[in-house]
């Protein structure tokens, strides 16, 4: 069996390409598990607290009940899926994320469709559906992905870029706006900083034209994405834009 070396491969318009590592069912399966922990453990208060409505009415009681675990548990998936980016509990700790298959943003309908069909996925019991369309998939995709357009990918740990990538830079706009590199560090994702500083480490192998294209397109991205006020930015080229951004997103970071 296939435990985890598939890989998602994505390419920009400008031709660079990004690869992602196809998570596991095993990874998956232990972030499922640390989840299910959470929400049975949240679910066991909660039914507590509603037990009294038994004594009033049974079946009125049995039907809150049921209604409120349907929105624990997959409210619980959907907001934490698109809260935080393609990631629950479980999937944090697994080093686990939930992407969109174009390598776009995840999007609320996304997490809701993948996540409302976790009852397809189920049955007929023990996940056995959503199990063998993952293992059929090539891209490990269960029918919750497929109708959503995601994939779930494994995050490596990776070592810190080099520094000497991003130069001397004696001076950055970006330094000591502490929420302003808050908001950044929260908005981009993993892929999204690391694919900045790649394109900063590779920037001699790529054609010029491509080159300014690439870094026009990645300085608007990072500056809705951290909300950058245009006077932070004025006079700078785009690339010393990314480079700020680099800067403060790994060489700052304690």
């Amino acid at each position: 069996m296939n435990t985890g070396v598939r890989r998602l491969r994505v390419t920009t318009p400008e031709g660079v390409e990004f690869s992602f590592r196809i998570a596991s069912p095993v990874l998956r399966l232990g972030a499922l598990m640390i989840d299910w922990a959470l929400i049975s453990a949240a679910w066991s208060l909660v039914a507590l607290l509603l037990t009294p409505l038994q004594l009033i009415s049974q079946d009125a009681g049995q039907g809150v009940m049921i209604v409120t675990f349907f929105v624990l548990s997959r409210g619980y998936d959907v907001v934490m899926d698109y809260s935080w980016r393609g990631q629950t509990v479980g999937k944090r700790v697994m080093r686990l994320r939930v992407v969109d298959a174009r390598g776009l943003r995840l999007t609320f309908a996304q997490c809701v469709m993948r996540n409302l069909l976790r009852f397809i996925d189920c049955l007929p019991f023990a996940y056995a559906v959503g199990g063998i369309a993952s293992l059929v998939s090539p891209r490990g995709q269960r029918l919750g992905d497929l109708a959503a357009g995601t994939i779930v990918v494994h995050e490596a740990l990776e070592p810190a870029p080099d520094a000497t990538v991003m130069g001397e830079q004696r001076y950055n706009s970006l330094r000591g706006q502490a929420a302003l590199v808050a908001r950044l560090r929260r908005e981009s994702s993993p892929e999204e900083a690391r694919a900045a500083w790649q394109s900063l480490a590779r920037r001699e192998q790529i054609e010029p034209a491509a080159r300014r294209a690439l870094y026009a397109e990645m300085a608007a991205h990072f500056r809705r994405r951290g909300q950058i006020p245009d006077a932070l930015v004025d006079g700078l080229t785009d690339e010393q834009q990314v480079r700020n951004v680099v800067d403060v997103l790994y060489r700052e970071r304690v």
